[in-house]
């Protein structure tokens, strides 16, 4: 029994120790996501002109990067938001459990990924086929057998005789980006499942199916440009025959200076995007740290500007920068679980 409450003393002692630094730090700390972070940046620069709080501290580290840090526990030195441009998966969830860490999942918007070029440049009308064909590090031979060669195209009109005889050269996000993640699933798989006997493999052997469809080629045809999408802008401009893959937010800024390619038959819109159109969009998160909620100062405030319609709304302020609202009864869903802080127990629940 003496054993008993010794244990449970110290437990109650580490917790207090615990929240006695966080409290310490007086300000609140995100990471994350490249394509969310202008608007959590827009969002912290509001709230703490409105309110009488530090403004947070935001960090692009990108998708993957955010989820390592956010989840390596509790406490002072770990974030207390990170952002991602796609949903958290089943072994992210686990690690921030097994560190204590319980998540609150909230879904912000949605997102179009576009492949652009330099604005005065001949636009492209791709299908997503088109695409993994383009990049993918294995395609199917082009002899008509269903076997597997390493990518022979050289030029988009060697992936499709309608397109240009133009050098594939597409710029595109790291793998721990959460952009890189979508535009595998969305972008590359879409096209990939086109071939009816890679899509077979999706029973047979899941691994093998997105080990085809998933993997990029690293022959110099794709090249990895780091998280700053800011980057890639300027190489389009200062190469037309080029391509770059990124969030609609950034094209929708920079509107003067790229254009987004046609993907079967629909440009990246805001109006695409938010009826689901367009075929490669996703959703936006921002996930929190229950345990930091009452002890870092204007975590609540924080999660109630963001989840307030002047700021996700049909005509908010994030809407202005390029991010796609949620439905009004998806945005009251998640605003009610936002205020009874639900933690996320698994991947089942409704995105």
């Amino acid at each position: 029994m003496t054993k008993r409450i010794l244990a449970a003393s110290l437990a109650t002692l580490t917790i207090a120790a615990s929240q006695a630094a966080m409290a310490a730090r007086d300000h609140i700390s995100i990471v994350g996501s490249s394509t969310v972070y202008p608007f959590t940046t827009t969002v912290a620069e509001r709230f703490s002109r409105s309110t009488q709080f530090k403004t947070p501290v935001v960090e692009s580290t990108g998708t993957g990067g955010g989820m390592k840090l956010f989840c390596q526990g509790v406490g002072e030195t770990t974030a207390d938001v990170t952002g991602a441009s796609r949903r958290i998966k089943e072994s992210e969830l686990k690690t921030c459990n097994d560190n204590g860490v319980d998540v609150v999942e909230v879904q912000v918007g949605y997102d179009g990924i576009v492949l652009a070029n330099a604005k005065g440049a001949d636009p492209l009308q791709l299908t997503r086929k088109d695409i993994f064909l383009a990049l993918a590090r294995e395609v199917p031979n082009p002899d008509g057998s269903e076997t597997l060669v390493a990518n022979p195209y050289k030029t988009w009109k060697d992936v499709n005789p309608a397109l240009p005889a133009m050098k594939i050269e597409v710029l595109g996000p790291p793998p721990t980006s959460g952009t890189r993640d979508a535009f595998a699933e969305l972008a590359m798989e879409g096209g990939c499942k086109k071939f009816d006997w890679i899509a077979a493999k999706k029973k047979q052997d899941k691994n093998a199916y997105k080990a085809i469809c998933h993997t990029v080629r690293e022959d110099g045809a794709y090249v990895e440009a780091g998280e700053n999408d800011n980057l890639i802008v300027n190489k389009l401009v200062a190469n037309p025959d080029a391509l770059g893959i990124f969030g609609f937010s950034f094209l929708d800024q920079n509107a003067d200076k790229v254009q987004g390619s046609v993907i079967e038959n629909h440009k990246p819109t805001f109006e695409s995007i938010a009826e689901q159109s367009y075929p490669v969009s996703r959703p936006l998160f921002i996930y929190v740290k229950k345990a930091h909620i009452d002890v870092i100062p204007g975590m609540k405030q924080f999660l109630a500007e963001f989840t307030n319609e002047r700021a996700w709304g049909e005509d908010g302020y994030l809407a202005d920068k390029g991010m796609i609202p949620l439905s009004t009864t998806r945005r009251q869903e998640v605003a009610t679980n936002v205020r009874k802080m639900n933690a996320l127990t698994n991947l089942a629940i409704k995105e």
